[in-house]
């Protein structure tokens, strides 16, 4: 199996006239595009990042429950960075670090019945004591860079002492719940997209909900449906960009 054949989590279609993007972080944030073969995801998201061009709106979907900590925070800052405006649309679940990339958006949308999981960076760490200090000071450090995302987004709705507990008591916010901290901008109605975390994440999370138990895990939740709109949004990504290299 080649690595063309593999998915990434993530996936960008640019509209016909070039105005407008559409980015799916849907599933585990990896440090690899494609597990099994080299391209580091960060980069592989700066490039086709950088392919959409000039867009003036991005409306990036996420249904995801977290992953890689640095892959995350790089992609949080690329699309901050950006001049686009950001939309973002939390289908289902955005949790741990997709919860931090959530944070870029201008405006976050959540329908009702979706979730947002915050909760303090936590590693593996093997070594000295040196090393288990200098791995603890590193979690220090990741866990202001998130507190920043969120009190950016939040504002003056999310006291500090109040975003500390929320991160220290892993907890699962509902739509409702997100937007009375400010970390939600408009709550919508309810959609079919079900929220689930896979089997890697319940044995990470803490207090994951036990709606969220009772599911299967990502890969089965997906719907052949859902699979077909991911393969028609590369199949349609590329048409678009053939169509804007022969205007150009």
């Amino acid at each position: 199996m080649t690595k063309k054949q593999l998915q990434s989590f993530f996936q960008m279609k640019a509209s016909v006239d070039g105005k407008s993007a559409d980015v799916f972080i849907y599933g585990e944030i990896t440090k690899w595009a494609w597990e099994e073969y080299g391209e580091v995801s960060s980069v592989t998201f700066k490039n086709e990042l950088d392919k959409l061009g000039d867009v003036e709106t991005i409306h990036l979907y996420i249904n995801s429950d977290g992953g890689s900590v640095f892959e995350g925070v790089t992609i949080y800052n690329m699309l901050k960075r950006h001049e686009a405006r950001i939309i973002v649309h939390i289908d289902a679940l955005a949790a741990s670090i997709a919860s931090v990339i959530a944070m870029a958006g201008d405006e976050i949308r959540m329908p009702s019945n979706s979730m947002l999981m915050v909760h303090n960076a936590w590693s593996y760490a093997v070594g000295n004591a040196e090393k288990l200090r200098k791995a603890a000071d590193d979690l220090d450090r990741i866990n202001q860079s998130a507190m920043i995302a969120y009190k950016d987004k939040a504002g003056d709705k999310l006291e500090d002492t109040t975003l500390k507990e929320l991160l220290d008591n892993e907890t699962w916010l509902s739509a409702e719940k997100a937007f009375e901290h400010g970390l939600c901008d408009v709550v919508e109605e309810a959609n079919e997209m079900v929220a689930s975390v896979s089997e890697k994440a319940k044995k990470r999370y803490i207090n994951v909900p036990q709606q969220l138990l009772q599911q299967s895990n990502c890969k089965s939740v997906m719907s052949a449906e859902e699979k077909a709109l991911r393969e028609k949004i590369i199949a349609d990504s590329k048409a678009n960009l053939t169509y804007l290299e022969t205007i150009l």
